[in-house]
Parts: C-alpha cells; structure tokens; sequence
C-alpha cells in the first residue's frame, strides 16, 4: 500500500533482522490489516435522461453496486437522493470507497425515475445502467468518467459523468513526538526500559496495533525519538475514533512488563502541545487492588506536525499514463502447446496459465492507459521463414508496430504466435528489459511510467545480463513483474526481487527495488475457482507498483502536473414545453 512508512520493528513476515533496541510485542505487519491504499469520494451527474413521467420531467436517482469477486455477486452499495423533475441532475450525495490500485473494483450505477417514497426499486420507472470499473474512473482524465447509459433497448438513455476525488486526510501524515515522568520501576536492579505500543481501534472495538516506539534504556523519565506515521494507519481517517497507547519496560527475553495505559484521539492530539495532551498511565490491575493508587506515571506530547503527501493519484489526475508490455515465454520446456500436458496448451473452455496472469495483471493496469495500446512480446522461440532464435519478437508479427488493441488483443496475438512459432530456448530476460527500457529512457518527465510484465516457466539463461539490465533499469520510470507458472523451481527469480538483497551488478546496486516476482502455483484457488486465482494474483504484483512509482518520482524530484479544470456542468436554458 502506499503512502505508509514502514514502521519501526515492522519487517516482512517470515524474515529475521531486526532494529536495534526494537521492541517487539509479537510480530505485526502493518499492511496485513489491510489499510484502504486511499478514500475516494465519487460524485454523480446526468445528462438528457429518458423522461418517464408524463405531466412532467423525471425523478432521477442513482443507486450505486459493487461486485463480489468470487461469486460475481452484486451488492447495493448506497444511493443518493431523488432530484425531482430534471432530467440533467447533479447529485450531492456521494460515494466515498476504498480505493486499491491492485484491486479491480467492478461498479454498476442504476438510474430510477422514483415515483412513491417506497424504497423498493421495483416499484420505480428503471431509466437505465452504466457498467465501469473505479480504475477506469480514477484513470480518466481529470479522474472524470462520461459513459452512455444503456439498459433499454432502442432509446438513447443519456450519459453520466462520474468524478473520483481522493479524499485529503488519506494522504496526512503526522510526526509526533513524546515523554513519560514518573513511570513505574519495573526492574529489580535498574529503573525501568520504557517504549509505547499505539493500537487505533477498529469498528467492531477490537485494537490494532499500529506503531511501536524505540526503547529508552535505564529511566522513568523518557524521551522518545519523534516518529511519522500516515494518518490512515493511525485512525483509518476518523479524527474521534480511540487511539489506545500501552507503556512497558522492555525485557531481553521478550516478556515485556505492563507499565499501564491510557486513551487519545487524534482530534485531541492534534491540539498539539497543551495542558490537554498530558496522560495518565493508568494500570487497571493495581487501581482495583491499591485504594490509594493516582498512576502509573505520565506521558506528554511534545510535538505534533501534519505533512501532506504526494499520492500516486495525484500524479495519475494530472495525467501520468502506464504503459503496459507483455513479455511471454516461448521456450521449449513448456511443452508442446498441442499437448494438454503443455502450458501453453489452449484449451478451449478455460485460460491456461499463461492466459490467466496475462488477463489479472492486464484488467487492472488497462484502466491508466488511455489509448489501450499495449506491445506484446515473445522470447525463446524460433521465427518462420527461416528458424531464427529470438529473445525479442513481437507477437503479433510486425516488429515496427508491436502493438495489440486492448488485453483482448494481446491474448489472440499470443494464441496466434503459438501455432507459427516453434518453442526453442534458452530463456532469457535481458533482451525484453532492455526494449522497454529503451522507450523508459526517452521519457523521464513523469508524464509516462513503464510496467513490463514478463510470464516464463522457468529457470533463467541469462542471469548476469539480466542483473546488468535491471540495474540499469533501476533509474528508470519503470517496474518489471515476473510470474512464474508451472513447476520449476524459482529459485533465481528470488534473487531478482531486490526485497531481501538489493540486486547488484558488477559492483553497483540498483537505485530502487524495480522487480516483483510471484509464482502462480501459490495463487491457484483450490476449489478451481479460477477469478478468485486471478484476483489474488493481481493483488499481490500490483501491489507494490504504486511506491515503486512514488519512490522514481521523489527520487528524481518530479512532481505531480496539476490536474484538468474541474468539470463545471453546462447550464441548460428551460424550454417551454409545447
């Protein structure tokens, strides 16, 4: 998710290392509580609707629907309210949703005319539908969506404007910083080792923790570093909701000593230093047992600063387009594509592997490309007339225009490929690295960014010209996505996702980590549900796209084009009706 800073103690789940002097109460992964990337708020207009009513205009509203992933399910979502007698309404309720880049987030908007006050839809004048997904909207220009209404056939039922906003708190960030007096003597030789635990409660009251500050050795009086932290993973927006923080005294063996706590509200602590943000740590246990109990000591706010952030949506608003490749490998140790055995074997009634992480990864991306034009590519495969090997072949067989209408597009190029090609090999990278950082290097303003997406089977040729190139990439605007499918052991494409050890070539590391590689076969729904597959799969590549585009941005110091105009409704002169 972007927009948080990785947090002190927080590592990968799985992996070892640590901070110095880190507490640790249990391990938690800030991003597993899965923290809405953003809020968007959508507004909804209409033009030249069908007129339902006979004596006069119709009463429109919209009602909003999400779609299940699993079972393609909709659900109402919320409605707005009825604008009587136009036809052109601009409504002022809105829609505000959890917006994930790596999430494809079907909608459907249905408009009724509303002729009683009952709030069953069936007993309303049905005007029409609009079908989009929320990162087609985000991904318009100016985040503004104008689609056709459709749903009854042979009448012209309007358009509609739908317009996402991102909502301000999602991207504050705040840097705060504490100290506690007088807190309770824990160890038995020294004065206590205190370090706060901050947990921002959920909507079924349960806690979540959300930072852990460092320990201050040997004192009852500690003064803790100042620390950042995005406003959403403090309170996910709300300024009232409870912010619970624990005080403890820090033990080697990992069995930290309850000091006490207390209760805060980032309305509150944004009153910043003040006779307001002085706690008392309270230990229940000892209130009910000590009569004369008062606390355990207190903990002051010494400082409070709000710092706005840059957020990838800014930068796609203004006009920053993704630009799409698909790289697909074509060697030999897939199999005969004629063979069910094969994975690139094309079954008619369900994708194979290569199919499936083509259209998950694809869906999503599409929607912040306007043109939809995406190249597709092939490497490890030998080229009629002649057999040539090539490591760089654009699948839909003109290498001046590799280009493929839509995800649709690039799938019938891929399945076409199949039967003109032979499968060959080795399988190497670099070539297709290199192509798209070819066009990744003519454009470093900020208005492009580059995704390669390349699906292979297995074992890498080319390692060291691979590393070469994505070093090289690394300062680049682009991100490279591996999926590997089928049973192959990945092995070397670990070493390629620079998460554990920066990728380095020939004595120099990559300036970010650009790569993400995932293998299918830990996706695959078991119940075969394959939509299901897909979506997990998607979440999990994307979903490091946005900071990686974040990180060339700040790094190269570009930032966001102010986006269009905000959309001013024309104003439309009454006519007399004849």
């Amino acid at each position: 998710m972007f927009g948080l800073e990785k947090l002190p103690g927080q590592q990968k789940p799985g992996r070892s290392g640590g901070f110095p002097n880190m507490a640790s109460v249990g391990d938690f992964n800030v991003l597993s509580s899965s923290i809405p990337a953003t809020k968007v708020e959508l507004s909804v207009s209409c033009r030249n609707l069908l007129d339902r009513d006979t004596f006069s205009k119709s009463d429109p509203i919209c009602v909003l629907y999400t779609q299940a992933i699993g079972n393609k399910e909709w659900r109402e979502f919320g409605r707005t309210e009825v604008i009587d007698n136009t036809l052109n309404p601009d409504f002022v309720r809105k829609f505000i949703m959890d917006y994930f880049f790596e999430e494809r987030e079907n909608l459907r908007f249905d408009f009724y005319d509303v002729d009683s006050k009952s709030p069953n839809l069936s007993k309303h004048d049905f005007l029409g539908q609009m079908f989009c997904t929320l990162g087609e909207i985000v991904g318009s220009q100016g985040s503004r969506l104008e689609k056709s209404i459709v749903g009854i056939p042979g009448k012209k039922c309007g358009t509609v404007i739908v317009t996402a906003e991102e909502l301000g708190c999602c991207r504050d960030s705040v840097l705060m910083q504490f100290c506690a007096n007088k807190l309770d003597k824990k160890d038995f030789f020294g004065k206590s080792d205190p370090f706060l635990v901050f947990h921002r409660s959920n909507e079924d009251g349960s806690f979540t923790i959300c930072h852990k500050t460092e320990v201050v050795k040997n004192t009852l009086n500690p003064v803790w570093q100042a620390f950042k932290i995005s406003v959403r993973a403090l309170c996910n927006g709300d300024y009232d909701r409870t912010i619970k923080v624990e005080v403890y005294d820090w033990d080697r063996d990992g069995s930290h000593d309850f000091i006490g706590e207390f209760t805060t509200s980032y309305r509150e602590l944004s009153r910043g230093q003040s006779q307001f943000n002085v706690y008392e740590v309270i230990n229940p246990k000892k209130k009910g047992k000590k009569k004369k109990y008062v606390n355990s000591g207190t903990v002051t706010l010494l400082s409070f600063l709000i710092e706005t952030e840059v957020s990838f949506l800014d930068y796609i608003k203004g006009g920053t387009q993704i630009n799409f490749t698909v790289a697909i490998d074509f060697t030999a140790s897939n199999g005969n594509p004629s063979q069910p055995t094969s994975l690139h074997y094309m079954n008619p009634y369900q994708l194979n592997a290569y199919g499936m992480a083509l259209k998950a990864v694809g869906e999503i991306i599409q929607d912040y490309d306007s043109d939809k034009m995406f190249p597709a590519l092939g490497f490890g495969a030998r080229l009629p007339p002649d057999g040539r090997v090539s490591h760089e072949f654009a699948l839909n067989g003109n290498p001046q225009n590799p280009y493929c209408h839509g995800i649709e597009g690039v799938m019938e190029a891929y399945y076409r490929s199949l039967k003109s090609v032979q499968l060959y090999g080795p399988t190497n990278f670099a070539p297709v690295i290199n192509h798209v950082a070819r066009y990744a290097a003519s454009v470093k303003d900020g208005s492009q960014y580059f995704v390669l997406l390349i699906i292979t089977d297995g074992v890498i040729s080319d390692m060291a010209q691979t590393k070469e190139s994505i070093v090289n990439a690394s300062k680049l605007p682009m991100s490279i996505i591996i999926v590997g499918v089928g049973p192959a052991e990945f092995d070397a494409m670990e070493e390629l996702d620079g998460d554990v050890v920066r990728i380095s070539s020939r004595g120099r590391f990559a300036e970010r980590d650009i790569v993400q590689f995932v293998p299918f076969r830990d996706y695959i729904d078991r119940s075969g549900n394959h939509v299901l597959s897909m979506a997990r799969l998607a979440k999990d590549v994307l979903a490091e796209i946005p900071e990686q585009f974040l990180s060339y941005m700040r790094v190269r110091g570009i930032k966001p084009s102010p986006a269009p105009p905000p959309y001013t409704p024309p104003i439309h002169v009454l006519q007399t009706q004849i």
